[in-house]
């Protein structure tokens, strides 16, 4: 891709949703945001995408990452991958997104929480009936 045809397609007002993943910094490298939407881990407009898809200022992206779902709208095109500050000004995250992560933050607080580790370690009774459980003793 030469110099040319990014800067005509941040004219016309159309990103690859890959390119618009990695500069928003969702993904670390564009690869990465690449195999995500291969992956189905990001639908645009409800839809599955393919990473050339292009996308435009209004669409709606909802991308899975790791076990959170966040839908953003699109706010702007990025020409480039700048600071995180001017990555953040690029979509705005939906107020029923934001609900859900944080339900689902505050659900793994409470797991975190409520799991206590044993006081030590197994003694040999333990460790058979842990292998016993396991199925290898």
């Amino acid at each position: 891709m030469t110099g040319e045809n990014r800067v005509v397609n941040a004219v016309d007002g159309r990103h690859r949703v890959d390119r618009w993943l990695w500069c928003a910094r969702f993904h670390r490298s564009r690869s990465l945001a690449a195999a995500a939407v291969s992956g189905g881990k990001v639908h645009v407009n409800g839809e599955r995408a393919k990473p050339a898809r292009d996308i435009a200022v209004g669409d709606r992206l909802d991308i899975t990452l790791g076990s959170d779902t966040c839908t953003v709208i699109i706010v702007s095109l990025p020409s480039r991958r700048g600071p995180a500050t001017e990555a953040r000004a690029c979509y705005e995250e939906t107020t029923d997104s934001v609900l859900r992560r944080a339900v689902a933050r505050e659900r793994r607080q409470l797991e975190r929480r409520s799991d206590t580790a044993p006081p030590g370690r197994p003694d040999k009774r333990g460790r058979r009936a842990i292998r016993q459980l396991q199925g290898r003793g």
